[in-house]
C-alpha cells in the first residue's frame, strides 16, 4: 500500500467531527513518510473525489453513507481495500436496533429495550430510559428521560435526527443503566485497554464528548476490565467486524456489564478514545493509524 486516500467529511450530521478526525489521520499517516496520502472531502454519497490508482482507503467518515455499508459497497465494487468492517457488519452496527437483535441472538449482554414511533405517547419501558435515533452517532438526538413530562420533547428530539421521514419510522428506547460508562477498542480482533468515561453530571452527550475539558478518561484495569474486553470481542465477532471497532459499555453498581453499541468508524479527534487506548499500549497516534491501515481489506 503506497497510495492512500483518507475519506472525511461526508453528508451526515457528524460531518464536522469527521473533518476533524480525517485531518488528524491524514497528518498522522503523512508523518510516517511511508505513504503518498491524499485527503478527500466527501461532499455527496459517492466516490467522485477519489483519485485514480489508490491502493487503500482510510475511512474517517462518521455516520450515514460513510458508516452504514454504503461507501464500503462502493469500495468493494472497485476492489479497493479499506479500513474497518465490511458492508454487512457496518450496516448492522450502524443500526442500533439491528445491533440489539444480533447481540441478543449471540447472548451478548445488553440493556432492556423497546421501540417507539412518532405517536407513542409514553415510554414503552419504565423510566428512566434513554431514547436514541437508530442510526446516528456522536450522541446526536440522544436524551435521557427521567420524568414522564419530558417524554414527548425527548421523543421528538430523537425523531428530528432520524433521516427517514416515513410515518412508520421508529426510535430505540433503552433502559437507563445506572453506574459507570466504559469503552473498549477492538482492533484486528484484539481488545485494547479499557477506558472509563467520567463525565460531569454523569451524562456523556455531544458537549461532553467534543467540547468539554472536564470529561475524564481514566484507564480501567483488573479482572472486571478483562471480562469487559472479552465481552467486547464477543460483540465484535457477533456482528462480524474486522479492523477497528469501538464497543461502548455501561456497568451497573452490581458489576453487571451491558453493551450499548458498536462504532465501526470511531473518531480520531483530540478527544477520541481509540487513539488514547492505542497509545496506552505504547503506540504513537500515527502508529495507531498505521496499525488500523495495515489490515485494510474489502469484501471478496
Amino acid at each position: 500500500m503506497k497510495k492512500v486516500a483518507v475519506l472525511m467529511g461526508g453528508t451526515s450530521s457528524e460531518r464536522e467531527v469527521s473533518l476533524s478526525s480525517g485531518k488528524n489521520v491524514y497528518e498522522a499517516l503523512r508523518s510516517l513518510n511511508k505513504y503518498e496520502v491524499t485527503a478527500v472531502d466527501v461532499k455527496d454519497d459517492s466516490l467522485a473525489g477519489l483519485p485514480e490508482g489508490v491502493d487503500a482507503v482510510y475511512i474517517a467518515l462518521h455516520g450515514g453513507w460513510g458508516e452504514n455499508g454504503g461507501v464500503q459497497a462502493a469500495l468493494n465494487a472497485r476492489k479497493i481495500p479499506y479500513t474497518g468492517p465490511g458492508v454487512l457488519a457496518s450496516a448492522i452496527a450502524m443500526d442500533k436496533i439491528k445491533t440489539k437483535m444480533v447481540l441478543g441472538m449471540k447472548n451478548v449482554p445488553t440493556a432492556e429495550w423497546g421501540l417507539a414511533n412518532r405517536d407513542t405517547a409514553s415510554s414503552p419501558l419504565p423510566l428512566p430510559v434513554v431514547v436514541k435515533p437508530p442510526a446516528d452517532g456522536s450522541s446526536v438526538g440522544i436524551s435521557k428521560v427521567s420524568d414522564a413530562a419530558d417524554w414527548v420533547k425527548c421523543r421528538d428530539a430523537a425523531f428530528a435526527a432520524v433521516s427517514s421521514k416515513e410515518a412508520d419510522a421508529t426510535i430505540l428506547v433503552e433502559e437507563f443503566v445506572p453506574g459507570r460508562e466504559f469503552t473498549v477498542a477492538v482492533v484486528n480482533g484484539v481488545a485494547w485497554p479499557v477506558i472509563e468515561i467520567v463525565a460531569k453530571g454523569g451524562w456523556y452527550g455531544y458537549e461532553e464528548k467534543y467540547n468539554s475539558d472536564e470529561t475524564k478518561y481514566p484507564f480501567f484495569e483488573g479482572a472486571e476490565a478483562e471480562k469487559m474486553q472479552k465481552i467486547a470481542v464477543d460483540a465484535y465477532n457477533a456482528v462480524g467486524c474486522r479492523g477497528v471497532t469501538r464497543v461502548d459499555f455501561r456497568m451497573s453498581p452490581m458489576g453487571r456489564m451491558y453493551v450499548l453499541e458498536l462504532n465501526t468508524s470511531p473518531g480520531f479527534t483530540s478527544h477520541s478514545l481509540v487513539p488514547k487506548s492505542g497509545m496506552k499500549t505504547g503506540l504513537s497516534f500515527a502508529e495507531v493509524c498505521d496499525v488500523i491501515l495495515s489490515k485494510a481489506d474489502y469484501d471478496r
